[in-house]
């Protein structure tokens, strides 16, 4: 079983909102990875997101298509980024790790290994969830059982655009979370605008009875402490890949740590 169900429960006896950082694994330098997922643990991270890189992310900005190509001029593939989730493992065994990316790769992963290899390698390697964004959920029914047979959740995006059909399609096979896109376009897209979503989530809840986190345009403490108030979670990337990327391999842990540590304590405020 994942650990994301356990970690989702605990913050919500604990009145607390899920922090879910993302970050392309492999970048800003290829080794530096598992140590940047310890660093968002300490700082208040509780789930992790780690992208996977690929050459067409059709779904994402300019800042984390920058990230991937990086990593992938690196050699890091979805090889390597289960290697990164095995040596996170060694040291921390309680915190949820969603592998967030493409079709492709993990099709081209399976044609080299064997068919069901990608889920079954990707629970031994410690992963607990799977956001695959261009696996639409009447097309992955049998992706998702697999993933079920090796106790990974299948996580899927809904947007401002999803119908109620889509919503109940998602809701009959997703487990974990839902992540609502809340706005329109690609990762680092647009002004958030907190009211769409307050009143998007209602319309969700109908449907979706597992945690609803929220992500894009969520860039600062204050965005992020809105969206906590309504949100079960709030997810942050293209915000995290622009803190690290210019920072010299000394820095990038520091950087990284101090600016979630700020998102940590707006989310906390909220608690009673």
């Amino acid at each position: 079983m994942s650990r994301i169900p356990a970690t989702f429960e605990r913050l919500a006896r604990d009145q607390r909102k899920a922090l879910i950082p993302y970050l392309t694994a492999g970048f800003p330098f290829a080794d530096i990875t598992p140590e940047l997922m310890h660093a968002m643990v300490e700082a208040g991270a509780d789930v992790i997101e780690l992208g996977v890189p690929f050459s067409d992310p059709m779904a994402d900005g300019p800042v984390i298509q920058k990230a991937g190509e990086k990593a992938l001029t690196f050699g890091v593939g979805l090889a390597q980024v289960l290697d990164m989730v095995r040596a996170f493992r060694q040291r921390d065994t309680k915190t949820p790790v969603v592998l967030m990316g493409y079709a492709n790769p993990v099709e081209r992963y399976e044609l080299a290994h064997g068919a069901g290899s990608f889920a079954r390698d990707a629970a031994a390697a410690g992963v607990d969830g799977v956001l695959i964004v261009d696996y639409p959920p009447e097309e992955c029914e049998a992706f998702a059982a697999q993933l079920k047979v090796h106790g990974l959740d299948l996580i899927f995006l809904l947007a401002p655009t999803s119908t109620d059909q889509r919503i109940q399609q998602v809701a009959r096979i997703a487990s974990g979370y839902v992540y609502y896109v809340s706005l329109k376009g690609v990762t680092g897209a647009g002004h958030l605008d907190t009211a769409a979503v307050e009143e998007a989530l209602p319309r969700i809840r109908r449907h979706v009875k597992i945690p609803v986190g929220v992500g894009f345009g969520i860039r600062d403490a204050g965005t992020a402490r809105a969206i906590g108030r309504v949100a079960d979670a709030v997810v942050i990337g293209t915000k995290v890949i622009q803190v690290v990327e210019d920072q010299p391999r000394e820095h990038v842990a520091v950087a990284l740590s101090d600016f979630l540590q700020s998102i940590r304590t707006a989310l906390d405020s909220n608690t009673p």
